[in-house]
């Protein structure tokens, strides 16, 4: 069986975006045009479907470390703040657009919550290996050698 973890994560967040763009619960905010996705960031992200490619994120992070918290989400997507003259510092990213995509998930049926945190659904859980499969079929057309592993 193929699961998140046999495909690289970039091929699978790009199609479970695909995918989520298709969900009436997943939608983005008003604001989302206009916000940093942390205080380490100078300008608001150029991509226009970055709202689905994060919520797609934080489904497969969810997967793999859950259960997890907003908190722990602040740190997984944060970086380093430049500080200008002085050493680069670790900065959370926003807690409200976690909190935002861990809600939508949830009330798409893919994630469940937890006293200690969010850990997902079956459904999401089946959502996430279903593409994974997809994914890597589309990867063996591509590259047939790829079979063998």
């Amino acid at each position: 069986m193929t699961t998140l973890y046999d495909v690289p994560a970039s091929d699978l967040i790009s199609k479970v975006a695909e995918k989520l763009k298709e969900n009436e619960h997943v939608q983005p905010p008003e604001w989302a045009a206009y916000v940093k996705t942390g205080a380490h960031k100078e300008l608001a992200p150029m991509n226009n479907n970055w709202w689905y490619i994060r919520c797609a994120a934080v489904l497969r992070t969810i997967y793999t470390d859950g259960p997890i918290g907003v908190e722990r989400l602040r740190s997984v997507y944060g970086g380093k703040k430049d500080m200008g003259s002085q050493p680069h510092r670790k900065a959370k990213g926003s807690g409200s657009i976690a909190r935002e995509a861990a809600q939508q998930l949830e009330a798409a049926g893919f994630v469940r919550s937890l006293k200690s945190g969010r850990v997902v659904s079956p459904a999401g859980q089946s959502m996430l290996d279903n593409t994974a499969y997809e994914v890597k079929q589309a990867l063996l057309e591509k590259i047939p050698g790829l079979a063998k592993y």
